[in-house]
This record gives C-alpha cells, sequence and structure tokens, in this order.
C-alpha cells in the first residue's frame, strides 16, 4: 500500500474534529501504465492536497482539481472517474485510472437552547443522537450541572443570557425553554431583532404567544419578524411527558432543517 494507514487516519480525525471539508480520492483501478498503486489514496481539502498521494504529476493535479469542484457544489457528491491518461490527463503513457471521491462536507447543524429545565434536559439528550452541535445557555449552575458531559454540548452559565445571542453561529437554530415569559422575552427580541435564524421557537402556550407578540410589537419590532417565531414549539404530536414534548420540539426542528415546512 502506497500510503501511511496511521498518518492516514490521524489526518482524517484532524478534519473531522475541525470540521473542514475535505475529499478522499482512491485509485481504485489501473489498465496499462499508472504512476501509482491500485489502494493509493490523497486527501484534498479546498488548500489543496493535505496528504497522500494517487500519483503525482498530471494525475494528482487533475485530482485535486475535480475534488475541489466537488467541495464547491451544493450538498454531498460523490464521485467515479476513470480517465485515459493520455487522452484525458494528457500524459504520455497510455494507461486508464479508475478513481473514487468521497466527499465529506461536516456542515454543522448549531442549535441554541436557552434554559436547563425538564424539558431542556430531555430535548438536550435527543439532540446529542443526531449530527448537530448544542450549547444550552441558563442562569442556575446547578440544572447545567444535570446536563450530560458530551463533546458536542457547550453548557454555559450566564446571568445575562440575553447578551449570549450575538455570539452565536449565523445559522443557529434558537430554542428558548427558560423559567417563563419574563426570562424568554429578552432573548426572543435580541434574536428577533438582530438574526435572520432559520428558526426560533419558543415553549409555551397560544396564551403566552399572544402575550410575547404583544410585547414585542410594543418593542416596535416589524409584524413580519413579530410572526416569525414558534410559539407553541414542536409539532402538535405525543403527550404533555418531558420525554414527548422533546420529541415533538426535535421534529419540528429537523422538519426546518431539512425544508419540510
Amino acid at each position: 500500500m502506497s500510503y501511511d494507514i496511521v498518518e492516514h487516519s490521524r489526518q482524517i480525525q484532524q478534519l473531522l474534529e475541525s470540521e473542514v471539508p475535505f475529499v478522499v480520492v482512491t485509485l481504485i483501478d489501473i489498465r496499462g501504465s499508472a504512476p501509482q498503486v491500485v489502494g493509493a489514496k490523497g486527501v484534498v481539502t479546498a488548500d489543496g492536497i493535505v496528504g497522500g498521494t494517487v500519483g503525482g504529476g498530471k494525475v494528482e493535479a487533475a485530482s485535486i482539481a475535480h475534488a475541489q469542484q466537488l467541495l464547491r457544489q451544493a450538498g454531498k457528491h460523490n464521485d467515479w472517474v476513470t480517465w485515459n491518461l493520455q487522452t484525458d490527463v494528457g500524459m504520455t503513457c497510455g494507461g486508464e485510472v479508475k478513481l473514487f471521491f468521497e466527499v465529506h462536507t461536516h456542515t454543522t447543524w448549531p442549535i441554541v437552547v436557552f434554559g436547563a429545565g425538564h424539558i431542556s434536559q430531555a430535548v438536550v439528550r435527543l439532540l446529542l443522537t443526531l449530527h448537530c452541535h448544542v450549547t444550552c445557555i441558563d442562569t442556575r449552575s446547578e440544572w447545567l450541572e444535570k446536563l450530560p458531559k458530551h463533546p458536542k454540548l457547550h453548557a454555559v452559565l450566564a446571568d445575562t443570557p440575553h447578551e449570549l445571542v450575538a455570539a452565536q453561529p449565523d445559522n443557529a437554530y434558537f430554542a428558548l425553554m427558560s423559567q417563563g415569559h419574563a426570562t424568554d422575552l429578552p432573548v426572543l427580541a435580541e434574536v428577533l431583532k438582530t438574526r435572520q435564524a432559520p428558526y426560533v421557537g419558543v415553549i409555551g402556550s397560544r396564551q403566552k404567544a399572544s402575550v410575547l407578540r404583544r410585547d414585542l410589537k410594543a418593542l416596535e419590532l416589524p409584524p413580519e419578524v413579530i410572526e416569525s417565531f414558534h410559539c407553541p414549539m414542536g409539532l402538535d404530536l405525543g403527550n404533555n411527558t418531558p420525554a414527548e414534548i422533546a420529541i415533538s420540539i426535535v421534529a419540528q426542528l429537523l422538519q426546518h432543517r431539512d425544508g419540510g415546512i
């Protein structure tokens, strides 16, 4: 084998942890002459090849260019190519190679949960089974300490949670489940005033939603912004136990993420 499997695995793990998009290029078949052996691998990012090789020279240059083109495309597109080394790549040897391009885009799905109470505890635990990163913010250390220790979870103790809205990613989903109207409103107002978030939800009843919208109107937010959040949050399913409420909330988050609304 023409690559160091330990070094290859280390590079892949590093890229996964840092969430850098990359493509693994594997030489899977050769006919005639070729500058590498079957099984050779290279790892390509937007900056170029960062490890391994599939042949050097023109084969490698063509592989890098194709991998980077795949990274620029929307969505994940694995690809197979068969290249004649003379007519497709411009080499003098007349061999043929088949390459597999495995794309890893690692688009992070950030979800920010305000509040760490009973329902938030259930929601966070369910979210941690999915491919996402969760930030849970609360003013109460004793509730944050009840959350599981997990590499995809960032628990934050804050005296003024609304001040942390600005620090969240541009594509963050916001789920407000704090101690009630008085603590949800400042966060909700800050999110709606400063963000165009893909999802904003507040736990509570339709009556609470009416009160929130009344108070947002008093803050002179535009009508279309006031109508843009979900309250009650979650799909209309299940009962009123924390576990089933959590399922309904996570189902709605998934529905929005996948455009099924």
